[in-house]
């Protein structure tokens, strides 16, 4: 699959605005585990915590849900952040060499933020990744729950 250049991504960034309202974003990324036969003497490497054999596929998606960048293989027992940052895309993000646009201007305002991708509770927060409050954190601030919903919807 090829990485998407900065076109494409200032694209892709316009229609999470047009469509989600939401600034900046130039992807969702998850994981997904995929469901396979435990290969002999594969031990724990490839067993996840719901408890059956897997491998994973880590995707980024645009406003769509179309594939517009993927990790497949990595062992069910790691977990998505672990994967990520372990992965050829996530260290390309961590470069800086993944294509994302320039740092910009936020709709309406002065301050300047990076590009990022929406990720959930599975990932570690950092630059390129914005993930949602805790739901302890969200359930007693009315704000972070109304951020929570709108990123869960983009």
């Amino acid at each position: 699959m090829p990485l998407p250049t900065k076109n494409d991504f200032q694209k892709i960034e316009t229609e999470f605005w047009e469509k989600w309202n939401m600034p900046n974003c130039v992807g969702s990324i998850d994981g997904k585990h995929i469901r396979i036969k435990s290969p002999q003497h594969s031990g724990s490497l490839l067993f996840n915590y719901k408890e059956y054999f897997s491998i994973v596929l880590l995707a980024i998606v645009d406003s769509n849900y179309k594939f517009i960048a993927i990790d497949v293989g990595s062992y069910g027992k790691e977990g998505d952040s672990n994967i990520f940052k372990k992965s050829e895309m996530g260290k390309k993000i961590q470069n800086n060499t993944f294509n994302f646009p320039e740092p910009k201007k936020l709709p309406g305002t002065n301050v300047i933020l990076p590009h990022f991708l929406i990720g959930d509770e599975a990932f570690a927060f950092d630059t390129f990744i914005m993930k949602p409050y805790s739901q302890r954190t969200a359930r007693h601030d009315n704000q972070k729950d109304i951020f929570n919903y709108r990123l869960s919807r983009a």
